[in-house]
């Protein structure tokens, strides 16, 4: 049990990754594609920024209207739209174009983040679950810190075809390994959409949303 529960939290860890890879990488890569655009880099800051605003608006709604669904069966979905978009954007000449391939994929982000924590704290015991938390949270952090150089770094040594590349590759193994390791994961009581609004009344949530913007916006904004 105790393996199962290793390997669904690691396939956790890599599913996040490639998302926040896919979100972050493109920073390394902004003025190479606003070369291949005929665009300029602020321009080309659109799929950075854009794709930030789609999470952000479906943060509070996307996760609450799949709440109900097995939740492997989620985010098998979510991980196919993220590796059909990393395709299109590999493939595409036009910006507009490229730009609705980022950003459908992000209204889909908040979903599989909020998956993967409970997931990885449900597959545990309570005691242990604040630990299996931190180890896919560890994705959060290499996507975040190792995206901008390594697509930086494929691009330069490679193309940037090839770094366009390295977030489908990312998220397709992440696609695959969760179809064949991850176990049916239904719901078992679903909640009313009323009572998962009710956590709005928490203060703490309150002051982890306002601890969030502030570090972000600080690192960011940087």
């Amino acid at each position: 049990m105790k393996e199962k529960n290793n390997l669904l939290i690691f396939i956790l860890t890599i599913g996040i990754f490639g998302i926040i890879n896919t979100e972050m990488g493109v920073l390394g890569i902004l003025p190479l594609l606003a070369e291949k655009f005929s665009i300029s880099i602020a321009q080309a800051g659109l799929l950075v920024s854009l794709f930030a605003l789609a999470v952000a608006a479906a943060g509070p709604v996307m996760p609450l209207l799949f709440a109900g669904i097995d939740r492997k069966r989620v985010m098998l979905l979510v991980l196919s739209v993220f590796v059909l978009g990393n395709l299109i954007s590999v493939f595409t000449d036009n910006f507009a174009v490229m730009l609705l391939a980022r950003v459908v994929p992000a209204i889909f982000h908040p979903v599989y983040c909020s998956l993967a924590f409970s997931v990885a704290a449900a597959s545990v015991s309570p005691e242990a679950a604040p630990r299996a938390v931190a180890k896919v949270i560890v994705g959060v952090s290499a996507g975040m810190v190792l995206g901008v150089p390594v697509s930086s770094f494929i691009a330069g040594s490679f193309s940037l075809t090839a770094a366009m590349a390295g977030f489908t590759v990312v998220n397709t193994a992440a696609l695959i390994a969760t179809w064949l390791y991850i176990p049916s994961l239904p719901v078992a009581a679903r909640l009313s959409y009323g009572q998962q609004l009710r956590v709005l009344k928490k203060p703490v949530l309150w002051f982890s949303i306002a601890a969030v913007v502030f570090m972000n916006g600080a690192v960011f904004g940087v």
